[in-house]
């Protein structure tokens, strides 16, 4: 590809998990599995909620919005990477590492604000029980929704342009199975600096304050919660954010064992184990925490089971 006097990269080569065969079969229906089940789990999230009119509240219009950006997010690097096995093939096309760049910083940022989202409402619902129909009615629910999609739509779109504005004239290889903005940078032979003071920066901004967000909502949901006099109260405002707050702990979790490990030459092995967690097995589990630990979702997918299993029936 030409531009300009410098020549830039056609492709990028993505060097996966392993590059030995009898571990690229494993790796194939391992992911192939984890894939389907977080497809299935996200969308039956999705459906139960959409069926149930009980859960038709802030609190599950959040959720099945977290469920459909988990859905999508997995959808975004595990079909290339499971294509390429089949194929025998370790490239992608110069446009579609960018899409995956956009597409992973776009989802990444909204599981972001949605998590936020879903604590300020565990914070409203505990804290101001009596505000909480004027505070989170479907309207301010909504606004929250469209204005996360607008703030993350345009930090991607941001750092893919700054990203279309580089050249790569040495290596392109990058030691990962999806294409990630950092190890990208580090293969551009043009000047970053721009691009690394936008991920410090807006990214920065994008990260610590949503996070900080759900740390000050949980402060003072424990400090309500610790003024309630019977156990069994103090159990049962918990319990309402158990799910949630488990969500939390994984996904920064990861976060921070992607971007914020010190890194090595030694490294990659650990990088790479810790993008999967990140990218794949977070998105898989998420449904099943939701379900395992909470009663209302439990009997929403009864409800959907036992609607369809009537409907083949008759």
């Amino acid at each position: 590809m030409e531009r300009g006097n410098h020549t830039s990269a056609s492709e990028f080569i993505l060097l996966g998990l392993s590059s030995q065969p009898e571990r690229q079969e494993l790796i194939f229906w391992l992911f192939l599995v984890m894939y389907l089940v977080g497809v299935a789990g996200n969308l039956l999230i999705i459906l139960a909620i959409g069926s149930d009119s009980h859960l038709h509240t802030p609190m599950y219009f959040f959720l099945s919005n977290l469920s459909l950006v988990d859905f999508c997010f997995i959808s975004t690097t595990v079909p290339q990477m499971l294509v390429n096995i089949q194929m025998q093939t370790q490239s992608i096309s110069y446009g579609g590492c960018l899409a995956q760049i956009y597409f992973c910083i776009l989802l990444a940022n909204m599981d972001n604000f949605l998590l936020m989202a879903m604590s300020y409402d565990r914070y409203v619902a505990i804290c101001h029980p009596l505000h909480y129909s004027t505070m989170m009615s479907m309207q301010t629910s909504a606004l929250m929704l469209g204005s996360s999609w607008l703030i993350a739509g345009f930090h991607a779109l941001l750092h893919t342009l700054l990203m279309a504005q580089l050249e790569f004239c040495a290596s392109n290889i990058i030691p990962y199975f999806f294409c990630d903005l950092v190890p990208l940078l580090q293969l551009s032979c043009s000047n970053t600096q721009l691009n690394q003071l936008m991920i410090l920066l807006v990214g920065g901004l994008i990260v610590l304050i949503p996070f900080l967000g759900i740390l000050i909502s949980y402060i003072h949901i424990m400090s309500a919660v610790l003024k309630v006099p019977s156990a069994r109260g103090k159990q049962k405002a918990f319990s309402t954010c158990g799910s949630h707050l488990t969500i939390v702990i994984l996904f920064y979790g990861t976060i921070i064992g992607v971007y914020l490990n010190p890194s090595s030459s030694n490294s990659t092995d650990k990088d790479s184990l810790a993008s999967v967690m990140y990218m794949v097995v977070t998105p898989m589990l998420n449904p099943f925490i939701y379900c395992l630990r909470n009663k209302d979702m439990k009997g929403a997918l009864r409800k959907l089971f036992g609607v369809k299993i009537l409907s083949c029936g008759l």
